[in-house]
C-alpha cells in the first residue's frame, strides 16, 4: 500500500472515532440529564411506581404499640365483684446458653436440679417430670411444662418468682376472675381468651352477662405511636402520638350476696342428696320485679358443664303450680265457685281421660279441695267451667307463650301449645299440653303476689362507663295488670289452704311467725311415646310467696328427676325455700324499723345539717370548704337506712376523706360527686386509697382503691 492510500485510510479512522466519541458523549450527557430530571422529580414528589417514599419510610420506622383496654366488672347489689379481669400464667425455662444480660449475666437455666425442686413444690408435676423436660436431648431454646406449667394464678405465679430461679420466666395472658366462684354463674356467664389475627388476644364472653354485655364490657383499646430506629431506639425530636384506652363499661346486677350465698349452698345440698337431673331456685321481689338471687344445678363449673340458662332456655310443662293461674282466671273472670262439687279421681272427655295423682280421688269434693288436693279432675272442669277462650285470654294475660326479654338473658324459649280439642285443652288447666320458661312462671306467679300488677324481671340495675357516668339505668316497670287486686287476695287465701289446711299437700313450707300463701307441682316428664313412667321421672316444683297477706317475695323452685326420694321432694324443696324465705322477711322487718327519711339541707350551713342528721343516725361526709350546703347525694324525702352514708357538697377546695371502710357503693358516689377517676381491685370494704386522707383533690383524678373482705 502507498502512503497516500495509508494517509486516507487514517484519516478515515480519525473521524470514526472522532464521531463515536461525540456521540458517547452526547449519549453520556443525555443518560445524565434523565437521571437528574427523575431524581429531581421523585425529591420533589417523593413518589416511585405510585408508591409514596415518606409515608413507606414512616411506616418503617414507626413504631404502633396496642394500649389494651381493661374488661369492665360485674357487680352484686353491694358493689361486691363477681366478675373482673386478671392474668393466667405460662411458666418457661430458658436453656439456650447465649441468653446473657448485657454485662454477660447467664439468663438461662444453670442449676437445673435446683429449678425442678423448686417448680415441684408449685406445679403438679413431679420432679422427676420436670427434671426430665430441662435435660432434653433437643436444641430447645426454650421449654414448657404442659398444662401443669400453664393457667396459672397470679398467688402461683408471685410464689415461683419469690425463689429467684434463674432462667425462669413467664407468659402473661388475659384471663377472667369470679372470685365468688358458683355464684350465680349461669347468669354472670363466662368470658374466655380470644386471640384476632393480630396475634391479640382479648377476653370474649360466651354465655350470660358476659355474652350479653360483650361490647360495652370489652371497651376500647388505645394506641402508642412514635419514630423509632431500626436498633429500636426513640429517634430525637420525634413526636408521640398517644390515644388513651376506654376501658368497659361496669355492669351492677341486683344480686343480694349474702341471698345469693345462702342460696347456692342450700341448692348445692339438694343436688348433692337428692342427686336429681337439674335444681333450679329463684327469688323476686314481688313489688319491683328485681331478682334478689337465682341460682341452678348443674352449673357451668359442674364436672359436666350445662351452657344454657335453664331459667329461660329450657321449655316444660308446668304440672300443677299452672293452678294458680287458672285458679285466678276462673275467679278473675266469675268462674269459681269454691263451694260446688264434682267427682274426683277419673274423667272421660274428649276421646281420652284425665286422672288425678290418686287415681281412686277422694270422692265427691269442692272446687276449693280441688285446689287443696291439686286434683287434676278438678281443674279440668273449672277450664270447662270458663271455656278454653276465656282461659286462653289469660293465658296471654300472664305473658305465657311469649319471651319474657330479661336484660341479661339471651336465647330465651318461647313456650308453646296446641290449644286443639278439649281434651288437651282442659289439660293445659293442670300444666300439661302447654310449655313455659321458668321466668314466664315466675313472672305471672308475681301477679298474683303483687295485688294483680305484673312486674317486669330485672337482674341488671345499671350500666357505669369508665368516667362513672350511669349510662343505662333499669328501673321497676309495669307490664300489664293480667287480674284485678281483689282476685290476687283471694287466689292467695286458696294458695295458704295448701299450706295450712288439712288437706293441703304443702305443709313442709311453713315457716315460723309467718303465713306463707303456695302451691306444689307434680308434673309428668315426656318421653318416646308418651310421658315416663316412676315417681323419678317427675318435675316437681313449688311456687311460694309470704307474706301472705302483703308478699315482699315470691320463690320459684324446681327439682328434676331426683334419683334419691328417700326424703321426699316436698321436703327436699322446703330444705332451700324456707331458710331463704325467712332470712329475708328477717332482714326486710327489721330494715323497715330502721327507715328514716331524709331531709332538705340545700341551703343549709354544714351545721345546721349535722344537728338534723345526728338525731335520724344518718352519717354525714362534708366535702369542700364552703359553709353552706350545694348539693346532697340522697335528695330530700328519700327513705333510707339508719347509719347510712349521705354526701353533702358546699363548694370551693376539695379534700379526699377518709373512706377506709366504706362500702364499694359508697365509694362511687364520692367519685361521682368529686369527678374522680375511679380504679378498684379485690371485693368488701375499702383497705387502702391512694389519695390520703386530707390530701387536695381536684376533677379527672385518679382515685385507686383496694377492697377487702372484713373477717
Amino acid at each position: 500500500m502507498n502512503k497516500a492510500s495509508q494517509r486516507t485510510k487514517n484519516k478515515k479512522n480519525n473521524s470514526n472515532r472522532g464521531n463515536f466519541g461525540k456521540w458517547l458523549f452526547l449519549i453520556t450527557i443525555g443518560l445524565f440529564s434523565l437521571f437528574f430530571v427523575r431524581f429531581a422529580y421523585i425529591a420533589i414528589n417523593r413518589d416511585v411506581q405510585h408508591v409514596n417514599l415518606q409515608s413507606q419510610a414512616e411506616q418503617i420506622y414507626t413504631q404502633r404499640r396496642t394500649i389494651q383496654a381493661k374488661r369492665g366488672n360485674i357487680y352484686d347489689n353491694q358493689g361486691g365483684v363477681i366478675a373482673t379481669d386478671t392474668s393466667k400464667y405460662t411458666v418457661y425455662a430458658v436453656l439456650d446458653r447465649n441468653q446473657r444480660s448485657t454485662s454477660g449475666k447467664p439468663l438461662y437455666v444453670q442449676n437445673k436440679k435446683k429449678t425442678a425442686r423448686v417448680l415441684a413444690k408449685h406445679l403438679h408435676l413431679s420432679y422427676a417430670k420436670i427434671l426430665k423436660r430441662l435435660n432434653t436431648k433437643n436444641q430447645a431454646f426454650q421449654v414448657e411444662f404442659g398444662p401443669a406449667g400453664s393457667n396459672l394464678s397470679v398467688a402461683t405465679m408471685q410464689q415461683i418468682k419469690q425463689e429467684h430461679l434463674q432462667g425462669v420466666d413467664f407468659i402473661a395472658t388475659p384471663a377472667r376472675q369470679y372470685p365468688e366462684g358458683e355464684f350465680a354463674s349461669q347468669i354472670i356467664g363466662l368470658a374466655t381468651p380470644k386471640t384476632n389475627q393480630a396475634g391479640q388476644t382479648t377476653l370474649t364472653g360466651q354465655v350470660g352477662l358476659e355474652n350479653y354485655f360483650n361490647k360495652q364490657l370489652t371497651g376500647t383499646n388505645g394506641m402508642r405511636k412514635d419514630k423509632r430506629d431500626i436498633y429500636g431506639y426513640r429517634i430525637a425530636n420525634s413526636k408521640e402520638v398517644k390515644k388513651q384506652a376506654v376501658d368497659g363499661d361496669n355492669v351492677y346486677t341486683t344480686i343480694d350476696p349474702k341471698t345469693q350465698h345462702m342460696l347456692e349452698n342450700k341448692v348445692a345440698k339438694v343436688y348433692k342428696n337428692g342427686q336429681p337431673n337439674a335444681v333450679t331456685a329463684i327469688v323476686m321481689d314481688a313489688k319491683t320485679g328485681r331478682i334478689v338471687a337465682a341460682t341452678q344445678r348443674p352449673t357451668l363449673n359442674s364436672k359436666e358443664p350445662v351452657w344454657r340458662n335453664m331459667f329461660v332456655q329450657d321449655a316444660y310443662e308446668p304440672g300443677s303450680t299452672m293452678k294458680i293461674l287458672a285458679l285466678s282466671a276462673a275467679v278473675d273472670s266469675g268462674n269459681f265457685d269454691p263451694n260446688a262439687t264434682f267427682q274426683s279421681g277419673t274423667w272421660s272427655m274428649g276421646g281420652g281421660k284425665i286422672v288425678d295423682w290418686s287415681t281412686s280421688g277422694w270422692g265427691t269434693i269442692t272446687y276449693k279441695d280441688a285446689f287443696d288436693l291439686s286434683s287434676n279432675v278438678g281443674f279440668a272442669h273449672v277450664e270447662q267451667n270458663m271455656g278454653a277462650k276465656t282461659w286462653m285470654k289469660y293465658i296471654r294475660r300472664f305473658g305465657l307463650l311469649k319471651p319474657v326479654k330479661v336484660v341479661g338473658m339471651d336465647n330465651e324459649v318461647s313456650g308453646f301449645t296446641q290449644f286443639k280439642g278439649i281434651l288437651e285443652q282442659a289439660n293445659t288447666a293442670f300444666g300439661q299440653g302447654i310449655t313455659v320458661n321458668q321466668m314466664q312462671m315466675l313472672r305471672a306467679i308475681g301477679a298474683v303476689a303483687n295485688n294483680g300488677k305484673m312486674m317486669q324481671p330485672y337482674i341488671v340495675r345499671k350500666v357505669v362507663n369508665d368516667n362513672g357516668k350511669t349510662i343505662r339505668r333499669i328501673r321497676p316497670q309495669k307490664v300489664s295488670q293480667p287480674i284485678k287486686s281483689s282476685t290476687a287476695k283471694q287466689v292467695r287465701k286458696y294458695m295458704q289452704g295448701v299450706v295450712y289446711d288439712k288437706k293441703g299437700l304443702g305443709h313442709d313450707f311453713q315457716i315460723k311467725g309467718y303465713r306463707v300463701a303456695g302451691k306444689t307441682g307434680t308434673a309428668q316428664i315426656g318421653g318416646a311415646g308418651g310421658y315416663s313412667k316412676g315417681d323419678t321421672n317427675y318435675l316437681y316444683s313449688f311456687a311460694g310467696m309470704a307474706p301472705a297477706k302483703h308478699p315482699r317475695y315470691v320463690m320459684y323452685l324446681t327439682l328434676r328427676q331426683p334419683k334419691n326420694l328417700s326424703t321426699p321432694a316436698t321436703k327436699q324443696m322446703a330444705s332451700i325455700f324456707n331458710p331463704i324465705m325467712k332470712t329475708l322477711l328477717d332482714k326486710s322487718k327489721a330494715t323497715n324499723a330502721s327507715i328514716v327519711k331524709m331531709p332538705a339541707l340545700v341551703g343549709k350551713s354544714t351545721d345546721d345539717a349535722n344537728k338534723q342528721l345526728g338525731p335520724l343516725n344518718i352519717q354525714s361526709v362534708i366535702l369542700g370548704s364552703g359553709k353552706t350546703i350545694r348539693r346532697q347525694s340522697i335528695s330530700a324525702g328519700t327513705r333510707l337506712l339508719k347509719n347510712q352514708r349521705v354526701i353533702l357538697d358546699t363548694g370551693g377546695n376539695y379534700q379526699m376523706p377518709d373512706i377506709k371502710g366504706w362500702s364499694a357503693a359508697d365509694v362511687q358516689q364520692l367519685a361521682s360527686e368529686l369527678h374522680l377517676k375511679l380504679r378498684e381491685k379485690g371485693s368488701g370494704y375499702v383497705s387502702k386509697q391512694s389519695i390520703k386522707a386530707n390530701d387536695k383533690v381536684t376533677k379527672k383524678q385518679t382515685l385507686t382503691v383496694t377492697y377487702q373482705t372484713q373477717q
